[in-house]
């Protein structure tokens, strides 16, 4: 079910100024790969710090509390629902976290703006699963999106993921070892392991709630 277009949407886009960056492709293809439109992080953030990455931010919770935990790390948080990433702005504004900046579009546009090997990390976390077959190549983690992370990601960086679906999991581990990613850290149920440090997002709290297990994993890209 499609979410409901939320009231003065446009304004309130427009309100959260420089804090989101568009991705607006007429290309919608794989293959439309135009660099012209490169940012500068360094000049985007006003500093030459680390800059991590989360792809489905969703309303902003993780992006929020990992950039206020680590002043020191500049976070681009990705979103390519409008209706979702305004919420998400206004929280970081409210909270006037300074090294939070925002993007909507489809992760399969994101090397058309990031530098190649500029990111520290990238964090997955509740991704859609696209149950259907037909549909995997939509999967954030299908070998397709790999190959765009592995040209955005400094050597040896990691992948975080985290997933209520297990399926989503299997499917993740595959593609990951398909691909040559070393995996590290793996959780079968995260809330009834060891792991420190732990963020939780909006999803995996109500998923948590229900009694469902959180599975995470680390990948690291070489």
């Amino acid at each position: 079910m499609r979410m409901r277009r939320k009231k003065n949407l446009e304004q309130r886009l427009a309100d959260c100024g420089n804090k989101i960056i568009y991705m607006d492709r007429e290309d919608r293809s794989f293959n439309a790969i135009d660099t012209s439109e490169v940012l500068n992080l360094s000049e985007l953030f006003g500093n030459d710090r680390p800059v991590y990455m989360e792809i489905g931010c969703g309303k902003g919770q993780f992006a929020c509390e990992i950039a206020k935990q680590n002043p020191d790390i500049n976070i681009l948080a990705v979103e390519k629902s409008s209706n979702v990433i305004v919420e998400a702005c206004e929280k970081a504004i409210e909270a006037e976290i300074p090294n939070l900046i925002f993007m909507r579009g489809g992760a399969e546009y994101l090397e058309c703006y990031i530098p190649q090997g500029s990111i520290g990390r990238l964090y997955l976390n509740f991704s859609c699963p696209y149950p259907k077959k037909s549909y995997a190549s939509h999967r954030l983690t299908h070998i397709n999106f790999l190959k765009i992370y592995k040209k955005l990601l400094k050597d040896g960086a990691e992948i975080h993921q985290k997933t209520d679906n297990r399926n989503l999991f299997e499917f993740s581990i595959e593609q990951f070892s398909e691909f040559g990613c070393l995996i590290k850290n793996v959780s079968l149920d995260l809330h009834k392991s060891d792991f420190d440090g732990n963020i939780v997002t909006e999803y995996e709290q109500k998923f948590a709630s229900q009694g469902f297990p959180i599975y995470r994993l680390e990948a690291v890209m070489r």
